[in-house]
């Protein structure tokens, strides 16, 4: 009875941790946005954005390329954990290459896009990467989940094999 006390008020107190944390969410975004609607911050950004400049339709074909690639792999294991730990990498020296093109964008983008906190390189760069290293994630996990049921049946059949054996 005492560690249900002590389990109801840790689950309280994470309750509460997490009702804390998105009112704070809730209260910064409505700061950032201005008290406007959700969708108003994401269109301004899509608007103030040149779709058309020759290193963005790449780099979009280029996610729409490693998208499709990481759905034609979906069964091949290797492959998928090649795309998957490539993206998180590319992900990860994101600051590094938001330095570089920081310094360098006069010779490939008519705008300054890259700011020194990276907001924009994480929105075209890193999020679609994080959104295919997750899809080649939940790809794995069914995978493991199928391996794991195939295992199970395997040695159920070997169980029952085996007691027939010494049954007879």
């Amino acid at each position: 009875m005492e560690n249900f006390r002590s389990i109801r008020s840790d689950m309280e107190e994470v309750a509460a941790l997490f009702d804390n944390v998105t009112y704070s969410m809730r209260k910064q975004w409505k700061q950032m946005a201005g008290e406007g609607s959700f969708w108003e911050p994401i269109l301004a950004f899509v608007h103030a954005v040149d779709w058309t400049e020759p290193w963005l339709i790449a780099l979009m074909s280029t996610h729409i390329v490693l998208l499709v690639l990481a759905v034609l792999t979906r069964r091949n294991n290797n492959a998928q954990m090649t795309l998957f730990f490539s993206g998180l990498i590319c992900v990860y020296f994101a600051e590094r290459l938001n330095t570089i093109l920081d310094r360098n964008w006069k010779k490939f983008a008519r705008q300054p896009y890259f700011d020194r906190h990276g907001v924009f390189l994480s929105t075209v760069w890193s999020m679609p990467l994080l959104c295919m290293t997750t899809l080649v994630l939940v790809n794995s996990l069914f995978s493991l989940a199928k391996l794991m049921v195939k295992w199970k049946r395997a040695e159920l059949r070997h169980r029952a094999r085996v007691a027939r054996e010494k049954k007879e």
